[in-house]
């Protein structure tokens, strides 16, 4: 069945405008040549972030595809990250995740969101599994756009972490300082720079201001 499903999905592009193009428009120096295109697994994904350059790669229709991310989108992650870590130290409900935690959201279709979260209910063994590619699916998935991004990749995105159980998804866009709070695929709030993200159900309690994350952009103090 798989195999079946493989084939096919390789049988609806012929060009390689074809596949960019069900990937979501994204740039073409993100897609991987190295395994053909329809023919990676999730051993390559591992591959790829175990070589001497460390890339972190999405595995999308059997394609790799090069997750992007600057210094700025790189250090707003590590402070959401950070900011979990210390809502936990007093909310004992699971486990946050960095930017290089790739899970299997089903057979074929690997995500790494850029912070996510996932509950002890879903960690039964009361810790993370130690396999490379967590089979585990998480409440929470931010993901912090980055240049190269695509509102088709965002969107599919979106799509693919609902489909495989996830219950919240935060967007953040650091060129506008402004963010989108999805509950489902098509229930979004819009949040503007001087209003927060709510953890909802799956972080009760938890509220993530936009003022104070990008705020940590920028010097807070006048030079000595």
């Amino acid at each position: 069945m798989a195999t079946a499903t493989l084939k096919k999905t390789r049988r609806s592009w012929k060009t390689m405008a074809d596949l960019l193009e069900r990937l979501g428009g994204i740039p073409p120096e993100r897609v991987w040549l190295d395994p053909l295109p329809g023919t990676a697994k999730e051993k390559d994904v591992i591959a790829a972030w175990s070589g001497v350059d460390k890339r972190l790669c999405e595995l999308v229709q059997g394609t790799l595809v090069e997750k992007p991310m600057g210094t700025k989108e790189a250090m707003l992650a590590g402070f959401i990250l950070y900011l979990l870590w210390d809502y936990l130290e007093t909310n004992d409900i699971g486990l946050p995740v960095g930017a290089d935690g790739a899970f299997r959201l089903k057979l074929g279709l690997v995500r790494i969101p850029d912070v996510s979260f996932i509950s002890w209910d879903r960690l039964p063994e009361g810790e993370m599994p130690g396999e490379p590619i967590a089979r585990r699916i998480p409440e929470l998935a931010v993901e912090v756009v980055s240049e190269s991004n695509t509102p088709r990749e965002i969107a599919a995105k979106i799509v693919d972490f609902f489909d495989a159980g996830v219950k919240l998804v935060w967007v953040i866009y650091p060129k506008t300082q402004t963010a989108e709070e999805y509950t489902s695929p098509t229930a979004v709030k819009h949040v503007t720079k001087t209003q927060s993200l709510d953890g909802h159900n799956v972080l009760p309690g938890f509220s993530l201001s936009l003022k104070q994350l990008f705020t940590r952009t920028k010097r807070r103090g006048k030079p000595r």
